[in-house]
């Protein structure tokens, strides 16, 4: 069946067990991401010499085929295969282009030493659509000890931005990062209107998906999971560089499957405002399913958190004008069963600390602020 199909499948599967039994609202309807606008040309990287066998380096190739592309832009199309991508040139897609997967095409990252290296690269443009297939990192095989930015797709400065139907694995840093593209001596570039879905981005060795300074980032039905390896080691991290000054805003997660991470479900950390977080399963994460630290303005509902290490919910540091309402906890903070943490941390009222099997769900801080928390479910 269509990998959308599949994995909306898988999570509403998940869910009653994942929740031992509770109450599952209706499912939401599938997002459909958007077209960006393009020219109808369409060109097959085979045409422009790609051999797609797993051991020839088609980098040149692939690039070739996208600047065949006319000014109107169009598809780049890679027919089945095992492509070698040399992530230290890495592959620069232009505005207005489709890169279109064909089921069984794999892009694979090719052996290499350095701190920094994308598969794909979107810096700069606009219009951009990329689906189907695989990207594999190299952090089986990486050459080097050092860096944390081995990408499979980097997205900086850009916008009108869609990734869709697709699976990321294995990669040295994230599977996807999105952010700000800095430019000397002039204002940080954020990326705008961002849509990631139906992808899979899983055992990657720093995030999953990572989303820096940007606004208007939408995240539908995937999955982030297995992220170990470096800190922080999130499913999702929102988390804009400090070094520019800059933000994320306006982000929206809904319908995802965020599991088995090595830190936290998602991180909400610092610059952030105007985040959604809804519908999801947040499940045996090595941290909190959900962390806020210093952002501001969020809504928290209709979410599955579970079988994680630490609360199902932290906020602190802050962080004000959260409204968490409407989820389900169950069994959270196994690391310590049943042990209710000393000051600072204020309990927040009508929160379920059992002695057995259970233990916080909800944190709150003492210096945080407007802080909602109505209508959840608790169970051990």
């Amino acid at each position: 069946m269509p990998r959308r199909d599949f994995l909306r499948k898988s999570i509403l599967l998940a869910l009653p067990f994942a929740m031992g039994g509770f109450a599952l609202p209706a499912a939401a309807a599938v997002y459909v991401p958007p077209t960006r606008a393009r020219g109808t040309t369409r060109i097959s990287v085979r045409d422009a010499g790609a051999v797609g066998n797993g051991m020839n380096d088609d980098t040149s190739a692939f690039q070739l085929a996208i600047s065949r592309l006319p000014a109107a832009g169009g598809t780049v199309y890679v027919p089945a295969g095992n492509y070698v991508i040399d992530p230290t040139r890495n592959v620069r897609l232009r505005s207005k282009m489709h890169l279109e997967l064909a089921p069984g095409a794999k892009l694979l990252a090719k052996r290499n030493s350095a701190d920094r290296a994308y598969v794909l690269m979107v810096y700069k443009v606009s219009d951009v659509e990329i689906s189907g297939g695989e990207i594999v990192g190299d952090r089986d095989n990486h050459l080097g000890t050092t860096g944390e930015w081995g990408h499979g797709i980097m997205i900086r400065g850009s916008s009108r931005v869609t990734v869709r139907d697709m699976r990321i694995s294995k990669c040295w840093g994230d599977g996807i990062s999105i952010g700000g593209a800095m430019v000397t001596n002039q204002p940080t570039i954020p990326s705008y209107d961002v849509a990631i879905a139906n992808i899979v981005s899983t055992g990657n060795r720093r995030q999953a998906l990572s989303i820096g300074r940007s606004s208007m980032v939408r995240v539908y039905d995937s999955e982030f999971s297995y992220t170990s390896g470096i800190a922080p080691g999130c499913g999702i991290d929102i988390e804009p560089d400090a070094d520019d000054l800059g933000t994320a805003s306006n982000i929206h997660i809904e319908n995802c499957v965020i599991k088995r991470n090595q830190g936290n479900g998602i991180q909400v950390y610092k610059r952030v405002s105007g985040v959604t977080i809804k519908a999801n399963v947040i499940s045996y994460n090595g941290g909190y399913a959900i962390l806020a630290i210093g952002s501001k303005d969020a809504y928290v509902a209709g979410n599955w958190m579970n079988h994680n290490y630490l609360e199902g919910m932290m906020i602190r540091v802050a962080s004000s004008g959260y409204t968490v309402s409407g989820n389900s906890f169950r069994n959270n903070k196994t690391r310590l069963w049943g042990i209710k943490l000393d000051s600072p941390y204020v309990w927040m009222t009508g929160l379920v600390a059992g002695s057995t099997g259970n233990g916080a769900h909800i944190q709150v801080t003492s210096d945080t602020s407007n802080i909602r928390v109505t209508s959840n479910q608790f169970a051990k």
